[in-house]
């Protein structure tokens, strides 16, 4: 076998990415939060395989050349060559865990949409904010948004802090931000479409690596009542029998409406309590018109929706 002096530097230890490093002219010290990870790697020369080793015991299938520490223990390496030889053990690096209970972080999230009534195929916001009104700073902060299945996610602003990433096959925004200061707050707005009606509840949840003492605040639900019709922004009264008229999809199912229509400079050209569907823009010009629909959606409570239609005859 070899000499391993000639086969092997001394093997020593490197820290990756520690947090709470200490370090004096005895064993390297490291402090880590409770439920976070410390990445150790060998450095050695001509080496195939290595052993890690925690507190004088070989950890089982730990043979690669980078460890991930999350317990408290000492921790050493060896290192083989192609022939089995093997070097000097390392020096053991401390790895001390700190209970999570010794830092406090009270982070909050809240949830809102627009406060515009909306219908099916109407894009619209909603604003995630996340603060933290704890003592600590806030670390490892995580953002969750599963989408309900009644709406399609459109895209997203990218927040100031951390990064965003969406999971299509489970259907969540996850929100990560490495550290949230005491007192600070940012905010990720995402668009999205409504595909079907009815009352949408949809659940935003905040977590942190720090003890939080009021879980309360770490969930908002938002409720969005998307109501069962279609509004069109074209149709064709030009007298073959398709699309003449402004058919609103969906408005026989509610008990009551009023429809408004008016031209670009605000002046009524048509108006309509309990309208059915049979408004032909007659006696118009081609253009574009705007509504005011109202729909009573429950007892005394009406939605209001705007928007435009265009006429066009000659199709």
């Amino acid at each position: 076998m070899p000499n391993r002096k000639t086969s092997f530097v001394s093997s020593l230890l490197l820290l990756l990415a520690t947090a709470g490093f200490a370090q004096s002219s005895g064993p390297q010290v490291v402090n880590i939060p409770q439920g976070s990870s410390v990445k150790l790697r060998a450095n050695s020369v001509n080496a195939t395989t290595y052993q890690w080793i925690k507190d004088g015991t070989a950890i089982t299938g730990s043979t690669s050349i980078e460890y991930t520490v999350m317990l408290a223990g000492t921790y050493s390496v060896v290192a083989f060559n192609a022939q089995g030889c093997a070097s000097d053990i390392s020096e053991g690096v401390i790895i001390k865990v700190e209970p999570r209970g010794s830092l406090i972080a009270d982070v909050k999230v809240d949830k809102t949409a627009e406060t515009r009534a909306l219908t099916i195929n109407d894009p619209f916001e909603y604003l995630i904010r996340v603060s933290n009104k704890g003592s600590a700073d806030a670390t490892l902060v995580k953002v969750v948004d599963v989408l309900p299945p009644e709406l399609r996610l459109e895209n997203w602003t990218f927040p100031k802090l951390g990064s965003v990433s969406y999971n299509s096959g489970t259907r969540t925004i996850l929100w990560e931000i490495s550290k949230l200061d005491n007192g600070q707050s940012d905010d990720l707005k995402i668009k999205v479409t409504a595909i079907q009606p009815g009352i949408i509840r949809n659940t935003a949840s905040v977590s942190a690596n720090e003890t939080d003492p009021d879980l309360s605040n770490n969930t908002s639900v938002n409720q969005k009542d998307i109501a069962a019709i279609i509004i069109p922004n074209v149709f064709t009264p030009n007298g073959d029998g398709l699309n003449d008229v402004f058919e609103i999809p969906g408005l026989n199912y509610y008990e009551a409406n009023e429809l408004t229509i008016m031209n670009r400079w605000g002046g009524t050209v048509y108006e309509k309590k309990g309208y059915k569907n049979d408004w032909n823009a007659d006696g118009l010009n081609e253009g574009t018109y705007y509504y005011l629909l109202k729909i009573k959606t429950a007892a005394d409570k009406w939605g209001v929706y705007k928007g435009y239609v265009t006429v066009i005859r000659n199709k």
